[in-house]
């Protein structure tokens, strides 16, 4: 009921449209309260010709929109639809109304029933969307089927030509455009006017009238078995036959369904290219012209039923829905690649958008960074010029640094003189200190010697008083031991004697040591006399340099022959030193 639903609104919407003169979309009530009463008429649905009113109470005798008409057109006219109607009496009424107002028929080379029968295939290929356009492969499709009926070739690049202008449109055509087109001759190829019609005439049959295939054959008579030719009409659910092509005077018809079956026959009674029709009430033989149309009109009969037993439309309608059924995947696919390009764009945008964003940073920053070495440029100008100023500045202080510099340099030049002759004075100097230093040296010899004398001096002298003490202790002994003391003292007395001569000889050796000394002081106050006059001149030449006399700062011991060469803490330790000497030996 649907799709007849919609295949009846298409020439409705023609008819309406041509009402609809001022192109508003309404239309007024008088003619709709017409054609109302025409689609009731043609499709067999009782007129009530009370609802019209009363759908629109208002009375208004003004134009009626067609949203407003539709609730009413699907209530009480489209539901009520049986399928009883002619289709060819439907179609001309709302061509009739449409024709006169679209139609141009100067240029076409289609007669007016040929156009009609354009109109009616466009209204079965047009897309189920208003306005009603006819879409580049139904357009296709179409004059494919045409070229054929004519017998010619099919030409694609021609076609992928006019494609392109179709495409750059983007809306398809109408069908008065579609007239045009095929009225125009440009895919017919110069076939006259009746070729044309022709192939048109066989289009419309098979797309409208649902003929699967017609074709005059011979039929075998049930009562007088006579042989009679006839032209056949195969559609989906009927094989009808009449007289001649024109269709005027029907002779029967044979009703198919599921259950029935065709198969060939052997020639017989001089009949050949037989085969039989088995149908639910009887039997029909018939005989064709030769053994190509048999197998064509079995083929096509079994088809037919095959698709009786599956429940399934005609080839062409099937096929005009799997197209239908894939321009719907291919738009869907569109829409979703539509919809995904979109996304994409969004996404694209929003990343000019930041991209946009960060070039405005980049363009703020370059301004920020232009205007900083605008600024660094400036301050850089201001130091160059205080450099500038700076720099003559130093100029003219290192004129005045280099003649004062060359004043000093004159100064040092004589200063330098003097230093050098101060030199000369002081490597004298250093000369007579190292002369002092000898004879101070000596002077430390000799009283290293002294002292050494004395300290054996000491010695000796320990060691005889401790002879003398053990004299006395021997003395002390017992007369019986007195002989073997008196040895031992007559020993000692030798030994004591011994020691005196050794005494003797020191005492000489220390008058030698203290001529040596008066010799190295006498040495000691030349070279001091010396020293003293250089230090004066020295002294009175520059009056800066002050002589260091080397020696101890502590004051010297002074012995019978002059000053000692140690100090009184060497001396107290050189005596703690003898007397822990002498106790060891009285032990």
């Amino acid at each position: 009921m649907g799709s007849l639903k919609e295949e009846l609104l298409k020439p409705i919407w023609h008819a309406f449209t041509a009402l609809d003169v001022d192109r508003s979309g309404k239309v007024s009530k008088s003619q709709l309260k017409v054609l109302s009463h025409n689609l009731c008429t043609l499709l067999n649905v009782p007129h009530d010709p009370v609802a019209l009113e009363e759908h629109f109470r208002d009375d208004d005798e003004g134009p009626v929109s067609n949203q407003g008409y539709m609730p009413y057109l699907n209530r009480f006219i489209l539901e009520k639809v049986q399928g009883t109607f002619d289709k060819v009496e439907f179609n001309k009424m709302c061509w009739t109304l449409c024709a006169r107002k679209n139609l141009t028929r100067n240029t076409l080379l289609l007669t007016d029933d040929d156009a009609f029968k354009v109109w009616v295939i466009f209204n079965f290929l047009s897309e189920d969307k208003y306005p009603l356009v006819i879409v580049p492969e139904e357009i296709e499709y179409l004059l494919k089927k045409l070229t054929e009926a004519m017998g010619l070739g099919w030409h694609q690049e021609q076609f992928e030509h006019y494609k392109i202008s179709l495409d750059a449109n983007g809306k398809g055509l109408s069908a008065w455009e579609l007239i045009e087109l095929i009225g125009s001759g440009r895919f017919s190829k110069g076939m006259d006017r009746q070729t044309v019609s022709m192939a048109i005439n066989e289009v419309f049959n098979e797309l409208i009238l649902d003929v699967l295939k017609q074709g005059y054959m011979w039929k075998k008579g049930h009562r007088r078995k006579n042989w009679t030719e006839r032209w056949f009409v195969l559609k989906p659910n009927i094989i009808s036959y009449y007289v001649s092509e024109d269709l005027k005077d029907k002779r029967g018809d044979i009703a198919l369904n599921g259950n029935c079956t065709v198969e060939a026959l052997p020639d017989k009674d001089g009949k050949k290219c037989l085969f039989l029709i088995n149908s639910f009430e009887k039997c029909f033989e018939i005989s064709a012209s030769d053994k190509k149309k048999k197998q064509e009109w079995i083929h096509a009969i079994q088809t037919t039923i095959n698709l009786l037993r599956l429940n399934s439309p005609p080839p062409h309608k099937e096929a005009r829905q799997k197209r239908k059924e894939l321009r719907q995947k291919l738009q869907a696919e569109q829409e979703e690649l539509e919809r995904q390009m979109k996304e994409l764009q969004m996404a694209n945008e929003n990343k000019q958008k930041e991209l946009e964003t960060v070039r405005k940073q980049l363009e703020e920053a370059a301004a920020r960074a232009s205007e900083e070495e605008k600024k660094r440029l400036q301050t850089q100008m201001e130091l160059q010029d205080r450099f500038s100023l700076e720099l003559e500045r130093e100029k003219t202080v290192r004129q005045q640094m280099e003649e004062q510099v060359a004043q000093k340099s004159s100064e040092l030049e004589q200063y330098l003189l003097r230093v050098k002759e101060l030199e000369e004075m002081y490597k004298q100097l250093q000369d007579a200190l190292e002369d002092e230093k000898q004879a101070r040296q000596d002077e430390e010899t000799v009283r290293r010697l002294q002292a050494r004398l004395l300290e054996e001096e000491s010695a000796k002298r320990a060691e005889l008083e401790k002879w003398h003490l053990e004299q006395q202790q021997t003395i002390q002994v017992t007369e019986a031991e007195k002989q073997e003391l008196e040895n031992q003292r007559m020993m000692k007395e030798r030994a004591l004697q011994v020691a005196m001569q050794q005494l003797e000889q020191l005492e000489v050796d220390r008058k030698q040591a203290l001529e040596q000394y008066e010799e190295v002081k006498k040495k000691l106050e030349v070279a001091a006399n010396k020293t003293k006059s250089w230090k004066d001149k020295v002294a009175h030449h520059e009056g800066l340099i002050r002589l260091i006399e080397p020696g101890s700062k502590n004051p010297h011991m002074i012995t019978n022959w002059g000053p000692a060469a140690f100090t009184e803490a060497e001396l107290e330790q050189r005596e703690k030193s003898w007397k822990g000497k002498r106790s060891t030996s009285e032990q």
